[in-house]
């Protein structure tokens, strides 16, 4: 039996990439899979729904069992019917994978205001929205299991990002979230941050050396590489696991850390500007976090 054997998962983004991993490794281990996406190229644009189907088709034929959905998770409306989906298809759901996404890559200052409402609405309101449609399922069934995919862009920075960052670590808060709200009913709520060539990061940079030798050591990591976490965090082995951020990187698998007080200063007598000045560059200049990218914090070979 698979890890997730009569499971019903629903993966958005599944017609490429690390959703169409995450989506034949739920079926290999036994899941009934929703297969969501209405193909848009990586701006947002255009639309391929066949790729939906595709997929569905390579999960039949390696004998899973799976269905198409090509509702957007841009559309608040469209969060039910991509349950609805799901019950009239397989009568439950058992584990939400948000993983759709699109990229509007702009310095800040150029940045326009769909440019940062495009990425927010489909990467936050679009797992918002899923999760939200999936929660009265997994109240009444007292379980469940999300799984909602970040970015170390988000978690440590990236240039040219600010909306994609904003949206990705607003993501770690909805599962933090989600995970307290709803530990009560059995549900959990994990994040992964991937590291793998999609069609994400082929827009990363290549012009420097640094660029190249970055772009060089992405295209080791096959996003086959993310699903088997995935797989694990919707199952029952994972039953004690949740609000937590993971990494996957090739065969690394990175637990980060979460926000908490590094140092903490105090007068009996009040601050005024003058004296904090005076006591934060001392007291914490050497716990600062620099103004790093990820390649500045990761940036060993793949492993």
């Amino acid at each position: 039996m698979g890890m997730v054997e009569g499971k019903v998962a629903i993966v958005t983004g599944a017609g490429r990439g690390i959703g169409r991993s995450v989506a034949l490794q739920l079926a290999a281990e036994g899941a009934h899979v929703v297969v969501n996406d209405i193909g848009v190229a990586l701006d947002g644009s255009g639309a391929d729904t066949g790729l939906a189907a595709t997929v569905v088709k390579e999960i039949e034929a390696a004998g899973g069992s799976a269905v198409a959905s090509t509702l957007s998770i841009s559309e608040p409306q469209n969060a039910q019917g991509i349950i609805d989906t799901a019950l009239d298809a397989f009568g439950r759901v058992d584990i939400v994978v948000n993983n759709a996404g699109i990229i509007r890559d702009a310095i800040f200052h150029k940045m326009s205001w769909s440019d940062w409402m495009d990425v927010i609405q489909v990467h936050l309101h679009g797992s918002f929205g899923l999760s939200r449609a999936a929660a009265t399922c997994f109240r009444e069934q007292n379980s469940g299991s999300f799984v909602h995919m970040t970015s170390t862009s988000g978690l440590i920075g990236q240039v040219g990002q600010a909306n994609y960052m904003a949206a990705k670590m607003a993501i770690v808060g909805l599962s933090r979230g989600i995970a307290l709200d709803m530990r009560r009913y059995n549900v959990r709520s994990n994040c992964v941050a991937p590291f793998a060539w999609s069609r994400m990061t082929s827009s990363v940079p290549s012009e420097t050396e640094v660029e190249k030798a970055r772009v060089a050591r992405f295209q080791q990591m096959d996003p086959d590489k993310v699903a088997p976490l995935v797989a694990f965090l919707g199952s029952d082995e994972a039953k004690d696991i949740s609000g937590q951020i993971f990494c996957v990187r090739k065969n690394e698998v990175m637990l980060f850390s979460q926000p908490r007080p590094l140092r903490t200063i105090h007068t009996a007598e009040g601050w005024t500007p003058s004296s904090l000045g005076q006591m934060i560059n001392s007291a914490f200049k050497g716990s600062l976090v620099p103004l790093e990218v990820s390649g500045d914090v990761i940036m060993w070979d793949p492993v």
